[in-house]
């Protein structure tokens, strides 16, 4: 048996053996700890890597028993993703698809509901016309907000994936904003004509933006358009019993089911 070894992931200790973190040698750690890579020591002389600490857990395990083993309620599957593609154990790789398979097989049957709102609101700016001259003007904006929920987890991290906030010059995935794996609500604003840039970011106003498309929604029927374009890629249908014609016309409700 070789001696112990204190490991700092991301602030997170574990200790394990050297034997565990070699038992894979074309992996991340199989190169680290037999002296192809060099590592890094924290304070206490512990080896230290500048990875998620939380997810490690799952890693070590696999290195100790060579099963992917993850609580029914795991909500951090692209996190977990990630880690293991620096970590390069390609056993866990393709464990890791597997568990993505069975997960995706036991999301079949789902169901997409969005409820939308829309209002208009005056925002007051100023603008610079000269050097020392400036005029204050105000104009409409147009407001939007979408409550969506869907029972597949799944679904709304691939929304998440598409929809991008617009804020303080940058795009942000909306897949941030899921604090809740069944429910995502996004507030955003249509761009006005003659505010300022840096007004925006003043007022805390987000525009929404589809990717790879980089088109901006600028209203709901876009909005719409692009969610179905979604949604029916992923295999959903629209529900031909709820909402209501007029509601779904006017784009209140939208509804999709989906049976595979």
């Amino acid at each position: 048996m070789s001696e112990p070894i204190t490991l700092n992931v991301g602030g997170k200790l574990y200790t394990t053996s050297l034997s565990t973190l070699t038992s894979f040698p074309d992996s991340m750690l199989g190169a680290m700890f037999s002296g192809k890579i060099p590592t890094k020591k924290d304070s206490q002389g512990n080896c230290f890597i500048d990875r998620d600490g939380k997810i490690f857990r799952y890693i070590l395990n696999f290195l100790r028993t060579s099963h992917l083993d993850l609580p029914e309620d795991f909500q951090e599957m692209g996190l977990l993703r990630r880690e293991v593609d620096f970590y390069q154990i390609q056993p866990l790789i393709e464990a890791l698809q597997e568990k993505e398979v069975e997960l995706s097989k036991a999301e079949k049957n789902a169901m997409l509901n969005i409820t939308l709102d829309q209002k208009t609101q005056t925002v007051h700016f100023t603008v610079r016309e000269a050097p020392q001259i400036y005029s204050l003007s105000s104009s409409n904006m147009e407001v939007f907000s979408a409550h969506i929920f869907s029972t597949s987890c799944l679904f709304l991290k691939l929304l998440g994936s598409k929809l991008y906030y617009c804020f303080n010059g940058n795009l942000s995935s909306i897949s941030s904003y899921l604090q809740d794996p069944n429910h995502l609500t996004l507030d955003w604003v249509a761009s006005v004509e003659g505010l300022p840039e840096e007004e925006y970011t003043k007022q805390n106003l987000k525009r929404l933006w589809v990717v790879p498309d980089n088109k901006q929604i600028n209203s709901f029927q876009v909005f719409v358009e692009e969610v179905l374009k979604i949604a029916m890629s992923d295999g959903f249908c629209i529900d031909s019993s709820h909402p209501l014609n007029s509601d779904f016309m006017n784009n209140k409700i939208i509804r999709l089911i989906r049976y595979k």
